[in-house]
């Protein structure tokens, strides 16, 4: 694994396209947090919690807002979005993957898959019949391919990834370690005797520049695919059930669990811990709060949220108490207009 290379601000300011007010040959090595960062770290202010961390801050530069700026007198690099620009940044120091090409000695490798010279296929890796790989793809130990899949050009396939037969996968896909794409959904038929399995006759197709986090399952569908469209973010440990399709640009935080048949527009951010029945809707640019559950479908773009605000225990448990008791003192308070409003009426006649 090589080292990134210092960078001059100046070399930074071009790359980011930012406004550098400061020396443009001052080296820097790394980015780091305000609070850590050293004379040779660049570091950003994104959040205004972090404000009173910018007056103390020893980093040689600093990625800031123009109005931020005007009251540091160290080296920055001005821009409207200081984390937009660290996240650019942090692609400039990431340390880059020495990656023979070639297929290792352990690999099984179906002689009917033509493997592209600039591929690399590590120990342990099984490719099975007829599968696709695009140019520069990168196959991890233990991958397992199945059957007629595909994989676009670009893809990084992290260690013991299983892609079962038949999925498609686009474009500069990242899939992490330990991540399942297309094993059955969980499609059963129930009788008094047991459960009757329902075959999953479709596949999974993910879209272009999708990040797919460890542990991850995404289902394949019972009839039809299970969708991932251009651009879909998705965190460790989710679950996609079958058929579910998740519009392009969405951002799925861990434990995220998706049912059945459930349709997310493009631009959706669901964030840690989220629960959809299965089924449902959303639409384009719908935000929904850390494990709320989703019952019903959401047609209207915004920040939604279910479940209620954490306290202490002892208040938490006399609120449910209380909430337990909300129809009856619903039907008392209706009785009470009903008969204060009798009353005004008699007043008045």
């Amino acid at each position: 694994m090589e080292r990134p290379k210092a960078w001059r601000l100046g070399e930074l300011a071009v790359n980011l396209q930012v406004e550098l007010r400061g020396d443009p040959d001052y080296l820097v090595e790394g980015l780091q947090t305000l609070r850590a960062a050293g004379p040779r770290h660049i570091s950003f202010l994104a959040n205004p919690r972090y404000q009173d961390a910018l007056v103390s801050t020893q980093a040689g530069a600093v990625l800031l807002q123009p109005e931020q700026a005007d009251n540091f007198k160290g080296h920055c690099l001005i821009t409207p979005d200081p984390y937009l620009a660290y996240a650019k940044a942090s692609r400039l120091f990431e340390p880059l993957n020495q990656v023979a090409t070639g297929v290792h000695a352990s690999a099984v490798v179906h002689e009917s898959v033509v493997v592209p010279a600039d591929v690399s296929i590590g120990p342990m890796v099984v490719i099975g019949e007829q599968v696709h790989l695009g140019s520069g793809c990168i196959l991890e130990a233990g991958c397992v391919i199945g059957e007629g899949c595909t994989l676009g050009e670009g893809c990084h396939v992290f260690p013991r990834v299983t892609i079962y037969p038949g999925c498609r996968i686009g474009k500069r896909v990242r899939l992490h370690a330990g991540s399942v794409i297309g094993a059955d959904g969980f499609g059963f038929a129930p009788t008094r005797s047991g459960w009757v399995r329902v075959a999953q006759l479709g596949a999974v197709d993910i879209g272009d520049d999708c990040d797919i986090g460890a542990n991850t399952t995404i289902d394949r569908g019972a009839l039809g695919d299970t969708i991932l469209e251009q651009g879909v973010i998705i965190d460790n440990q989710v679950q996609i059930a079958h058929n579910v399709i998740i519009g392009a640009h969405s951002a799925l935080a861990a434990c995220v669990g998706i049912s059945g048949s459930s349709r997310l527009g493009k631009r959706c951010v669901l964030a840690g811990g989220v629960g959809l029945v299965g089924h449902i809707e959303l639409a384009d640019d719908v935000h929904i709060t850390g494990m709320s559950m989703v019952t019903k479908s959401i047609l209207k773009a915004g920040s939604y949220s279910s479940g209620t605000a954490l306290e202490a225990t002892r208040d938490w448990k006399r609120t449910a108490v209380r909430l337990k008791h909300l129809e009856s003192i619903q039907v008392r308070l209706a009785a009470l207009e009903a008969k204060m409003s009798s009353s005004s009426n008699e007043s008045t006649t």
